[in-house]
């Protein structure tokens, strides 16, 4: 999740300038968040958690109780 914020505020706020101050960037990251969160979009996954616990076993580890 946050490889893909780093993208999109990577695309969509940064791209192809060179905030020469630390604050400037500050305010831009601010601006950017304080939109993007105010649009309040999802996350549209690819596969289901089942999905998921199948093809990545190895990460979800089996609980038995």
């Amino acid at each position: 999740m946050a490889e893909c914020e780093l993208s999109c505020l990577t695309r969509q706020c940064l791209a192809g300038r060179r905030l020469g101050e630390l604050r400037l960037l500050q305010e831009e990251i601010a601006a950017w968040s304080v939109d993007l969160n105010a649009r309040q979009r999802g996350v549209d996954w690819q596969m289901t958690a089942e999905d998921a616990r199948c093809k990545l076993k190895s990460v979800y580890p089996k609980i038995i109780l």
